[in-house]
């Protein structure tokens, strides 16, 4: 479904990914892990081309998106939903209104249509009762939801989330692993997340990459990432206290 293929970019002379190549496959989700400032925020944007590669190419279904423009690079995006790390709500409209937003400006839906599409949304991520809430009244947690709710009204076939976890306490967290879960069970999404946040890599992902000096340096299923050799790996897991137990040791030997 997605492809980057020899992909390097750079950014003042500083090479944060070098000649990558990575799949994304229909239907899974996808979680990319490592230290701040790797790239992995940068991959992100590269497969909805909010960056242009420096060299290689981005391919989403079959269309090379990295040299894309105008109307065909808008189709291309339209397959994707993104949740930006600090959900990026607008703080002068309601929850209810930041959720229509992309169903105001890019489709040609009734009012009527466009309220009862946020208000199935909202109840998806557990925000029925806040359609008329302000931004500012939520939550940490509660405006992640409420971005996800706006990053899903147009039921993407793919979504792209940055750091969904970030800032939030342990039970808000695994709140948003669940939410992520449900929406591939119910969907079949395919969803690609970048996360400092092991334990909720562990728990949300098929596989498991990580980006290190440019380069990915592992990609495995999570019980398999846990018993990596590789160095990187195995201090990433044990700054998060991530030994050999968890759900996702489910089926390994």
């Amino acid at each position: 479904m997605i492809r980057l293929e020899q992909v390097t970019k750079q950014f003042g002379g500083n090479r944060v990914l070098d000649k990558v190549d990575l799949e994304v496959h229909d239907g899974e989700t996808l979680v990319i892990v490592g230290p701040s400032g790797v790239g992995k925020s940068v991959t992100l944007k590269l497969m909805v081309r909010l960056l242009t590669p420096d060299e290689g190419r981005v391919i989403v279904d079959d269309e090379i998106i990295s040299v894309l423009e105008g109307r065909s690079l808008e189709i291309v995006r339209e397959k994707f939903g993104m949740l930006f790390q600090g959900g990026a709500l607008l703080q002068w409209l309601t929850v209810g209104e930041n959720v229509a937003l992309p169903l105001r400006e890019k489709t040609k839906l009734s009012e009527e249509d466009i309220v009862a599409r946020v208000r199935e949304k909202l109840e998806l991520v557990g925000l029925q009762d806040d359609y008329d809430k302000w931004p500012a009244d939520l939550s940490g947690g509660m405006r992640k939801r409420a971005g996800l709710a706006r990053a899903v009204v147009e039921n993407p076939r793919i979504i792209l989330y940055d750091e969904p976890t970030s800032g939030l306490d342990p039970v808000s967290s695994r709140l948003i692993d669940d939410l992520i879960n449900d929406l591939r069970r119910r969907t079949n999404v395919t969803s690609v997340v970048v996360t400092h946040d092991l334990h909720s890599a562990l728990a949300i992902g098929d596989r498991i990459v990580m980006i290190n000096d440019g380069a990915i340096v592992e990609t495995a299923s999570p019980s398999r990432f846990i018993e990596s050799k590789n160095a990187s790996v195995q201090q990433f897991l044990a700054a998060q206290y991530i030994t050999r137990r968890g759900e996702w040791e489910e089926g390994s030997s």
